[in-house]
């Protein structure tokens, strides 16, 4: 579709990207933990298994989401040297919108922006994005399932917050076509057919890359269907899943053998586990919440993350006094303390996947100048010290 056809005109305040602001079910304690109050999972402990068992409820799906793959689409089109200046036209946004930490776009627009990007980039860019994808990629998330107790227990946290990553398709589990099979759907929440190849052939492989990065060895499906017509780089298909493909078929449907379900993870952390669960649970999307103010507070913390802003300088520069941007976040269900801290967070776990960054060069970046503050600081926030969040690339 070529952009002047598109009839898009600047997003009205409603339809604003928004911040994810933190859930009133998950507040930090005097201590700096997270406390959960109330929310969509139960844990559920015993002396002899401390881990997390999740019994998610119904929750509406998510209609907005994260940038991040819009991001790599436009990295891709930098490497490649692409026009990528007409994709946002119309829309309201610009570039470095995209970057400001907490943004969430409509996912009818990120789909959108997504069908204008394809034409000036490689057809199988969906999976080349995917297949690059780490544990670290997926933030809190990824380091959430990284700390289950099993490969079954972190797909099941996975699929509970697929909207904290924003991906335009998520899992549902599909009747199993013989014994001892899994059967997940991938279904596209946003956006025309036109773009169902790329978002599939994006979240599988992805998927399968953090699956990887989780176990410690390949993933490899027992098979891949797929509701579209074979593309032409259909040999792509095949070097990256290395499984049998069927296309023109009823469901996007990924097959996997169940025993991989009980396979245990080296890095469980019960304790971790606990308090990052529910630092994801605080990111979930909310309905109705505009987070207007929230979102001004995070853009400007991440400008100068490293700097430790402080209360006083963010309210002048929004020019009000603290006690009103206390109570303006209040009204939004958070707090200066814990948008700064659920950055330091993020910035931190993406960092530390750097292997040339040393661990007190990544608490320098989020603000820290001792390396023993910022250590103490992570275990408070995840349960786990920061080298237990580094993952093997």
């Amino acid at each position: 579709m070529r952009a002047s056809s598109m009839p898009w005109t600047p997003l009205p305040a409603a339809a604003q990207p928004q911040c994810a602001a933190e859930s009133p079910a998950c507040r930090p304690t005097r201590r700096g933990r997270m406390r959960h109050t109330r929310g969509d999972f139960r844990p559920t402990r015993s002396r002899s298994q401390p881990a997390m068992t999740l019994r998610p409820t119904a929750r509406p799906a998510a209609s907005t989401l994260s940038p991040f793959l819009l991001l790599g689409l436009f990295a891709a089109a930098d490497a490649l040297g692409a026009a990528s200046t007409s994709w946002l036209s119309g829309t309201g946004l610009q570039r470095r919108d995209l970057e400001a930490p907490d943004v969430r776009l409509p996912a009818e627009l990120a789909a959108a922006i997504i069908e204008r990007a394809l034409p000036a980039l490689p057809a199988d860019i969906g999976l080349e994005l995917g297949r690059s994808q780490h544990i670290g990629n997926f933030g809190l998330v990824g380091l959430a399932m990284s700390t289950a107790a099993s490969f079954g227990e972190a797909l099941q946290i996975g699929l509970r917050f697929t909207p904290v990553v924003g991906s335009l398709m998520h899992f549902v589990e599909l009747p199993s076509p013989v014994p001892g099979v899994l059967a997940l759907g991938a279904e596209r929440i946003a956006g025309s057919a036109a773009i169902e190849p790329f978002v599939a052939e994006e979240f599988i492989s992805s998927c399968l890359a953090l699956g990887s990065g989780l176990l410690g060895a390949p993933l490899r499906p027992l098979g891949l269907d797929f509701a579209y017509p074979a593309p032409a780089h259909v040999a792509r298909y095949r070097e990256v899943f290395d499984c049998p493909l069927a296309f023109d078929q009823p469901h996007n449907r990924l097959l996997l053998d169940a025993q991989v379900l009980a396979t245990p993870l080296r890095t469980h952390n019960p304790t971790a586990s606990w308090q990052v669960l529910a630092l994801c649970e605080a990111q979930m999307p909310q309905p109705d919440t505009r987070g207007a103010v929230g979102t001004a507070v995070a853009r400007l913390l991440g400008e100068a993350l490293a700097e430790d802003p402080k209360l006083a300088g963010i309210a002048a520069r929004l020019h009000v006094s603290e006690r009103t941007l206390r109570r303006q976040l209040s009204q939004e269900g958070t707090s200066f303390h814990a948008i700064h801290d659920r950055l330091r967070i993020e910035r931190a776990l993406a960092l530390l996947q750097e292997p040339s960054l040393s661990i007190a060069a990544v608490g320098a970046q989020v603000g820290f100048r001792d390396p023993r503050e910022f250590r103490r600081a992570f275990k408070r926030w995840t349960g786990a010290p920061p080298s237990a969040a580094r993952t093997r690339r």
